[in-house]
């Protein structure tokens, strides 16, 4: 769907008021909604107050002439859609202006037909463009989707979990501890949820300093402290329309708190420094991998705010409580960085997945796809082996110290074989081998349902 002409704004930059008039009328006479400048200066000064959907900059002005003006406009909005008005006698520079990223360019005298195809033309491709990004960032989270990894009973509730909510308006508090993949599941929700087709917005709140945090929330005014040269739009502006995604949410301060809660039951804002209120419309959900009802307790979390987030809580068990989920987990990280560093590392020999399962990955997940990275990073063969694991990892096998190869892979099969219950199938899936192997494996070990672990 074409952009209506009443939703595109036009910024006309010419030294020439006739120009500028005249271009002016007749686009405001079609139904955009049009704005001047008579210099780069002025156009700087317009753009820090307010924003365009297109320029029409004049080629030669006094001062700061349209490329270096361009230049200073690509500072600001990297985006922005910029068409060249030149004289027969600069057609040259028009072209080398265009090759700097300008759309196109028009000369004057100027064909009415002409204009009107050159900005028609603007306005869809800067649609299209917005469409694409969209489309890709969408297509992006549904992979994140399924890289919500597992078939244990534990990540299973998880993702029912997801399907329950995504669909409601509901807040979301996201528990568990670092590297659980907190982030993924608020994508996931996001990406299914009414509102996956506008934007994502995640602020780590733990790592904005108590000084940074009211701006970068909110935005700011033009001058509203030193430093702030334009006007800027904050996070919760950037979400309207689609999901604001607060992580360690536990780690803000007791004011913003405050301010946070009354953006929740007001849905407007205000920029810093600014008087004008904002109507904001977003989703919120939260993050934290702290006792929120301690800190509640302590006084260093308001309770109306924690009720207020609190709506539909997921909680992610650590890695160590899901341990059957670790194979798949590493067969997907090593698909992933052999592919990306297109190495032929194929899987993971049984002795390494043993030392995967064992130890007890106090950074989860994230600690996992490090590990794997690393593994098939210095790999040399077509299997990781214990020796292309972080030798954190080796040293925590306590049961291992002073065995063979042989006898900790015997160790770690009949593991899995007791704790499947002797089922082949789930053990060799868990096992990362086939059936045919595990059975060879079985009658070389001698194994038995009462072989001790």
């Amino acid at each position: 769907m074409t952009l209506p002409k009443d939703k595109v704004r036009i910024l006309i930059v010419d030294d020439e008021a006739v120009v500028r008039e005249s271009l002016g009328n007749w686009f405001r006479e079609e139904g955009y909604l049009v704005d001047v400048a008579g210099s780069g200066k002025e156009t700087l000064q317009k753009l820090a107050e307010s924003s365009y959907d297109l320029f029409l900059i004049d080629i030669k002005m006094p001062g700061m002439d349209g490329l270096q003006l361009q230049r200073r406009i690509r500072e600001i909005a990297p985006d922005a859609t910029i068409i060249i008005m030149t004289a027969y006698a600069s057609v040259e520079t028009a072209v080398e202006a265009m090759k700097q990223g300008a759309y196109d360019y028009i000369v004057k005298p100027f064909d009415p037909d002409q204009l009107e195809h050159v900005i028609r033309n603007a306005v869809e491709r800067k649609q299209l463009v917005a469409e694409n990004i969209r489309l890709r960032e969408r297509l992006q989270e549904m992979e994140l989707f399924h890289e919500i990894i597992g078939q244990s009973p534990a990540i299973r509730r998880v993702l029912e979990q997801i399907r329950l909510v995504a669909m409601s308006d509901t807040t979301v508090l996201i528990r568990g501890e670092s590297g659980t993949g907190k982030e993924l599941v608020a994508r996931a929700i996001h990406a299914n949820s009414p509102r996956r087709y506008m934007p994502i917005v995640i602020v780590n709140c733990g790592a904005l300093a108590e000084g940074v945090i009211e701006s970068e929330l909110f935005g700011h005014e033009k001058g509203a402290f030193t430093g702030a040269h334009y006007r800027r739009k904050g996070k919760f502006e950037l979400a309207d329309g689609g999901t604001l995604f607060l992580d360690e949410i536990g780690d803000i301060s007791l004011k913003t708190q405050v301010d946070l809660l009354r953006v929740l039951e007001e849905k407007k804002i205000f920029r810093v420094g600014g008087n004008t209120p904002i109507s904001v419309d977003f989703r919120l959900i939260a993050a934290t991998n702290k006792d929120l009802e301690a800190l509640v307790a302590e006084g260093k979390f308001r309770e109306d705010l924690y009720y207020r987030i609190n709506v539909f809580s997921i909680t992610i068990p650590p890695l160590r409580e899901r341990r059957e989920d670790i194979p798949l987990l590493a067969e997907h990280f090593l698909k992933k960085f052999a592919r990306s560093m297109n190495k032929p590392v194929h899987g993971i020999s049984t002795a390494a997945m043993a030392l995967l399962q064992q130890y007890d990955w106090p950074g989860n997940v994230r600690e996992l796809q490090n590990a794997i990275e690393r593994a098939v990073l210095v790999c040399r063969g077509r299997e990781i082996q214990p020796e292309d694991l972080p030798l954190y990892v080796n040293e925590a096998r306590e049961s291992a110290v002073g065995k063979t190869l042989a006898e900790v892979e015997r160790q770690h099969i009949a593991r899995i074989l007791q704790e499947t219950g002797w089922n082949i199938s789930q053990a060799a899936r868990l096992l990362g081998i086939d059936r045919v192997t595990l059975y060879n494996k079985i009658r070389k070990y001698q194994l038995k349902p009462d072989s001790p672990r």
